[in-house]
């Protein structure tokens, strides 16, 4: 073999050498590299559901990141991002859902609240028709329905739809708070008042249940009692603020009524005295 010969195989072989030295460099962190991140085990999802909002929406959305197709995530992620006023957002991770599981009734639901959180609540009656449709014996969708169809001026719509949501589900406090809250929106406080103390009554009743029977009995004058309701249940100043805000609106309510019939053309209506 010539020299020349010799020096060209010697440089191959180093070429060689060399090449084999990358290639097992390369391949050496595939080998050694973390396996792919699982869902979280049963009872670590559980302990979320004790969680805070913001605490929730990290954890869901990690979790429907590992897998999209999980629907239990995608739903969690979408209530924990409506609770943080993200609601647009959450209305789009609920659809999210829907186009992966059409039949999927807790992101109907939920596709109907998060639009009735962002004042938009057209668009979220057919999700919740459709959850009436899949699981007639559940109350949770007429109950939502019943707000949203007050939202949209259908009030004959939502008294049937809460009367339906209160037989499935007899004295129910988030129905009769739903519709005690609609008969506060139509002026009438008394038929509210009863409403909410039924509400009040049952084991289940919420601190919101509470707050609406206060806001109920301060429009209507009953001070004293719905003093008493929220200093129970707020720090003293969040109850001095609200009841502030109560005296306010009861002054500015008396005022409009002492208005003489023949001043209403330059009265304050009751719309521009809540600020329109």
């Amino acid at each position: 073999m010539s020299r020349t010969a010799a020096a060209a195989a010697t440089m191959t072989l180093a070429l060689m050498g060399l090449t084999g030295a990358v290639q097992a460099q390369t391949a050496a962190p595939t080998a050694t590299s973390a396996p792919a991140r699982q869902p979280a085990d049963a009872a670590t999802r559980a302990s979320y559901d004790r969680a805070d909002a913001l605490s929730r929406s990290v954890f869901w959305s990690q979790e429907q990141q590992i897998n999209p197709m999980d629907p239990i995530a995608g739903v969690k992620t979408a209530q924990a991002l409506r609770e943080l006023g993200q609601f647009d957002q959450a209305a789009e991770t609920a659809q999210g859902v829907l186009t992966l599981q059409p039949g999927n009734v807790e992101a109907m639901l939920e596709v109907g609240r998060a639009h009735i959180a962002r004042g938009q609540a057209f668009y979220g009656i057919a999700a919740l028709e459709q959850a009436r449709a899949a699981a007639p014996r559940d109350w949770r969708s007429l109950s939502l329905l019943g707000v949203a169809y007050q939202q949209v001026r259908r009030p004959d719509d939502a008294k049937a739809a809460w009367t339906e949501a209160l037989r499935l589900s007899p004295d129910n406090p988030d129905v009769l708070t739903n519709a005690a809250i609609a008969r506060m929106g139509e002026g009438d406080a008394p038929s509210a008042e009863i409403l909410l103390r039924r509400a009040a009554a049952q084991p289940g009743a919420s601190l919101k249940v509470r707050q609406n029977l206060a806001l109920s009995l301060g429009l209507q004058g009953k001070t004293a009692e719905a003093e008493a309701i929220l200093r129970r249940d707020l720090p003293p100043e969040a109850a001095d603020a609200n009841l502030r805000w109560l005296a306010e609106r009861t002054a500015a309510a008396q005022a409009v009524a002492a208005v003489p019939v023949a001043e209403a053309g330059t009265a304050r209506t009751w719309s521009s005295v809540q600020g329109g």
